[in-house]
């Protein structure tokens, strides 16, 4: 093959990988207009109101200190809610995950029913979750602790069956043809393998649960998050920026923590 055609083969690749660029651009361009059209999203007015959001940003990062005092209680609150709604979603995750990994409950129709089940569930948002306890049990952390179990058990369960399914299954079979019972089976055989992936997506989830019970506490399911609204509605953005401030530290080092704790798992 001569260096003329070498050269051509070489160059297909990089037109059809421009065109291709070119096609997600136009489509990328089309569709932001057309959502913009859809929505009657008036981009004009954001640009106009931006001195408005750099004068509140300002007021924020003037943060009322003395107000820590107050957001200190609330935020032991807040991690409370999340440790409580992440061991409480986990313990019942890790039932479950055992109910519908295949390698360990061998009914076919029960396991499918169960994963429909736990499907449904994992659709429901944490938001919505957040809404329909507070109407039931009232405003306040019981609420949130009840929303953020069950968003864990949704992140828990998925992760942890899976990786039920995909241990060795060389130990279950030797205990199964010992005679072990099913008990038997999964605390000498399935355990070990899996324990550490159980702890590791505990931890993930407490991630999540810390930054979503500030949320959820903005609508009324207990934590920091509800006195975050009350700022923002007196316009007291002192106070705002005194509560996102350490929202952020403390996320940041829960997440940093809880990182590390990971990959200490998983070497």
């Amino acid at each position: 093959m001569s260096s003329t055609e070498q050269e051509k083969l070489l160059a297909l690749p990089k037109k059809k990988f421009k065109i291709l660029n070119l096609l997600w651009v136009i489509i990328f361009i089309a569709g932001l207009f057309i959502s913009t059209n859809e929505t009657k999203t008036d981009l004009g007015a954001l640009f106009a109101n931006f001195g408005q959001f750099a004068d509140i940003f300002l007021q924020m990062l003037h943060p009322d200190w003395s107000y820590m005092a107050t957001v200190i209680p609330l935020l032991l609150e807040t991690i409370k809610m999340a440790i409580l709604g992440t061991v409480i979603g986990s313990a019942v995750a890790f039932i479950y995950s055992l109910l519908i990994a295949r390698n360990i409950v061998k009914n076919k129709a029960i396991t499918g029913i169960l994963r429909v089940i736990m499907n449904i569930i994992r659709t429901i948002p944490d938001l919505l979750l957040g809404a329909i306890f507070v109407a039931i049990v009232g405003i306040g952390p019981v609420a949130g602790v009840l929303a953020l179990a069950i968003c864990t058990f949704g992140i828990v369960v998925k992760l942890f069956y899976e990786a039920i399914e995909t241990i060795d299954p060389g130990p279950i079979e030797a205990l199964t043809a010992v005679g072990a019972n099913k008990l038997q089976i999964i605390v000498f055989a399935v355990l070990p393998q899996v324990i550490t992936y159980f702890i590791s997506y505990c931890l993930y989830a407490f991630e999540i649960n810390v930054r979503a019970s500030t949320v959820l506490g903005y609508i009324g399911a207990g934590g920091i998050g509800l006195y975050l609204q009350q700022t923002l509605q007196v316009f007291d953005y002192p106070k705002t920026g005194t509560i996102i401030i350490v929202i952020i530290i403390v996320v940041v080092l829960i997440d940093y923590v809880s990182s590390k704790s990971r990959e200490a798992l998983m070497q």
